[in-house]
């Protein structure tokens, strides 16, 4: 069985840094895709940044230049740098890790970004 863990939310003041972390327990594929998404209140759930298992990185538009996903695939662990945080950044972000027949989710962790 596998349990995915997301840390490293909370609030934050407009302007300001977190760095989100999610480990994975259990047997996971190194050739896994890794991904951040999030979800704001009445919004449907989006892609943040993904990242393969060779480092090549994506990010959607509104977080160019502002997040950084990495991964240690030693650890199953993926972390999202995110700096100079909006209000727009509030959600709900989730990690996910998946592969040919696997789909793994955290539960989530709430990050808030208002003064």
């Amino acid at each position: 069985q596998v349990q995915v863990v997301e840390s490293g939310g909370g609030l934050v003041q407009p302007g300001g840094s977190l760095r989100l972390s999610c480990a994975a327990s259990g047997r996971i594929s190194s050739l896994a895709l890794t991904g951040w998404y999030r979800q704001a209140p009445g919004k449907q759930r989006q892609s943040v940044a993904v990242i393969t298992s060779g480092g090549s990185t994506s990010y959607a538009d509104s977080v160019k230049g502002r997040f950084t996903i990495s991964r240690d695939n030693a650890k199953n662990t993926v972390y999202l740098q995110m700096n100079s945080l909006k209000p727009e950044d509030t959600a709900v972000y989730y990690c996910n890790f998946r592969g040919a027949g696997y789909s793994y989710w955290g539960q989530g962790t709430q990050v808030t970004v208002s003064s």
